[in-house]
């Protein structure tokens, strides 16, 4: 029974004297930091998550529309309409500078895709041989 007394007479100090707020508000001191460190993180790991995602989501729209019949611009335009259309679906919101940019990266990194040589805009069919100038031929 004293040890129960002893224990409720150090309570009613503690908050009598403001004793406890100090030891609350020192508590706050070193816990508040540890508490943004983990904030922080976590919202990294997320974006890292969603950016991840998003790649996945512009490789798969870049492969599908490699065997399209239509233009290159309105391919890219498409491909940038689905990932955006597909993030939301999964709750997150893409504008369309990020969208643009994750599907021209995937399509850069695709091997469906044609690589274009600088300064060689026009290239012989795949079986054919190019024209010899005759000018160069003397």
């Amino acid at each position: 029974m004293k040890v129960a007394n002893d224990i409720n007479y150090l309570v009613e100090w503690l908050i009598q004297s403001g004793a406890l707020v100090a030891l609350v508000l020192f508590a706050w001191k070193f816990v508040k930091p540890w508490i943004d460190a983990k904030t922080s993180h976590a919202s990294t790991e997320q974006a890292k998550l969603v950016w991840s995602l998003l790649e996945q989501v512009a490789d798969i729209s870049v492969s599908a529309l490699v065997g399209q019949n239509i233009t290159g611009k309105d391919k890219f335009n498409l491909a940038v309409k689905n990932v955006q259309q597909a993030m939301r679906r999964h709750g997150f919101e893409v504008n369309q500078a990020a969208a643009e940019n994750v599907v021209q990266s995937a399509y850069e990194k695709s091997s469906l895709t044609p690589t274009v040589v600088p300064g060689n805009d026009i290239q012989p069919e795949q079986g054919s041989v190019a024209a010899i100038d005759p000018k160069e031929a003397k």
